[in-house]
């Protein structure tokens, strides 16, 4: 069954994994109006938009916008539940990349969390419970993910996780402009 037709709910100690609604717009304000988070976003190719959203109707309409985008299957949004809190800490990103590059038919996720959240250990349980569904799920032998280089506990996180630094660029569908900074890991 397609990710598109039924978003499964993924869950360890520590985090939920399930698909954003629109009930999480005030716990994700928090996390897109971060400035302190905002340089850890992955915004390459998305026309412009850098996720930061200073309202809560902005954060609505973009909530609105991931789930249209599932909808016409284009990419998958799930939230990151705190289950010592019940709230929403960020999000988790998935989509078939079909392109031009050496990127093409890999999963691309992209991952935010709230500043207070950028940290090794937190990360690398996020990732740890997305990628043992990820590559069949969104059909794919390799996961990529952003990471800039000043990234240091993100970058740990991936390379706690087998994630490996990749010397190719990603090539915006939209902007054609080469992105660097992504690392891969393989099935």
């Amino acid at each position: 069954m397609s990710v598109y037709e039924n978003c499964p709910v993924l869950e360890n100690e520590k985090y939920v994994l399930r698909f954003v609604k629109k009930d999480d717009a005030s716990d994700l304000l928090k996390v897109y109006s971060d400035k302190h988070a905002l340089p850890f976003f992955n915004s390459d190719n998305c026309d412009g938009d850098n996720f930061y959203y200073s309202s809560v109707e902005r954060m609505e309409k973009a909530i609105d916008f991931w789930l249209s985008s599932y909808e016409t299957r284009w990419f998958v949004r799930w939230a990151i539940i705190d289950k010592e809190t019940s709230k929403a800490i960020g999000t988790i990103e998935l989509f078939h990349r079909v392109a031009d590059d050496d990127f093409n038919g890999v999963g691309v996720l992209r991952l935010d969390v709230g500043s207070c959240h950028e940290e090794a250990e937190g990360l690398e349980r996020i990732l740890s419970l997305i990628l043992k569904s990820a590559f069949e799920l969104f059909e794919c032998d390799t996961i990529i993910t952003k990471a800039p280089i000043y990234a240091v506990e993100r970058i740990k996180a991936l390379q706690q996780c087998g994630f490996e630094k990749s010397d190719s660029l990603l090539v915006g569908t939209n902007d054609h402009y080469a992105y660097n900074g992504y690392w891969s890991i393989k099935k």
